[in-house]
């Protein structure tokens, strides 16, 4: 047995259980990778997947366990690498960021601006996506760090700490209607064509809890990924757009109005996340700290070990 078989495993399950991806990503040959699961399947005395002909259509029982194993030693190893690397390589290294569009626009850059003036030569790489999308990378070690308002704190696999709690806002033009309503109604706004975003975005799921806990049922017209898009349309008259007021710049988003609406809408919380077990390279602590200060370098070590206490914001 070999670490080799255990990577081309997890990958083949990583894919779907797509061997020709999982060759192609990690640059071998597909009977290669089939011939290496199969070694360590005969070494272990079980099979890891159920088969139809050449194909792999499951993953088997004792696959599930063997599986779970070898990700837990393949991310010690990948562990190792980075203990390594912080005291050989000090502060040179790689970081990569997945963050949701409005994190990236509006939260992110001042982190960004004070991590490169003190760490320049690490490469910060950024990913955007869904939150879903988020969690997988973390999961599967594309991503080291993860922020979002949405479904991170909902996987046991990842560590999550609250970053900074904000409130959706109505925006519309100057001479809509709902720019004189006092005061602003759920009932109101849903007398108008909305904007907001999409299902899985921005505490999405909180509007639409807020509109059915009162028997309202709105029109949605569009729905979109980031709080630029939605400013657009509503400055081309498409509707009312419900965004989160970290969203709105006055200055910059002239011709609009940004209606107060934290009473109509819970306080939402964006947070950041990182796999739990992982071994945070001293740049990557840092990082986090830029974005949750109040969290020291020794409490982020006991949270990445499970030894930490929740922090509330």
């Amino acid at each position: 047995m070999n670490l080799q078989q255990l990577r081309y495993a997890a990958e083949v399950a990583r894919r779907g259980l797509n061997v020709s991806a999982a060759a192609a990503a990690l640059h071998t040959s597909q009977p290669g990778v089939s011939r290496q699961i199969r070694e360590l399947e005969a070494e272990l005395g079980v099979d890891l997947f159920v088969r139809q002909g050449r194909r792999l259509t499951a993953v088997t029982e004792a696959g599930r366990e063997i599986l779970a194993v070898a990700g837990r030693v393949l991310a010690e190893l990948e562990n190792l690498k980075r203990v390594g690397a912080e005291f050989s390589g000090g502060d040179r290294g790689s970081l990569a960021v997945a963050v949701t569009h409005t994190q990236a626009r509006y939260a992110l850059p001042p982190v960004v601006t004070a991590f490169k003036k003190r760490y320049g030569q690490v490469r910060l790489t950024v990913l955007q996506g869904n939150p879903h999308q988020l969690a997988r990378w973390l999961l599967e070690g594309e991503a080291d760090v993860a922020i979002a308002t949405e479904a991170l704190d909902r996987y046991e696999a990842l560590v999550t700490v609250p970053g900074y709690q904000w409130h959706h806002g109505v925006v519309v033009p100057a001479r809509h209607p709902l720019a004189r309503a006092e005061p602003l109604t759920l009932e109101a706004i849903a007398a108008h064509p909305l904007v907001t975003y999409d299902p899985t975005f921005a505490g999405r799921s909180a509007i639409d809890a807020a509109f059915a806990r009162r028997g309202l049922q709105p029109d949605i017209v569009l729905t979109a990924l980031d709080s630029d898009v939605i400013k657009s349309y509503v400055a081309l008259g498409l509707g009312a757009g419900i965004i989160s007021s970290v969203a709105f710049d006055p200055a910059k988003d002239r011709g609009l109005r940004l209606l107060a609406a934290s009473h109509l809408f819970p306080v939402q919380t964006t947070r950041l996340a990182f796999r739990k077990g992982a071994w945070l390279r001293g740049y990557a602590i840092e990082f986090i700290r830029l974005f949750v200060p109040r969290l020291s370098a020794q409490a982020l070590r006991r949270l990445a070990s499970g030894e930490g206490e929740d922090f509330a914001i």
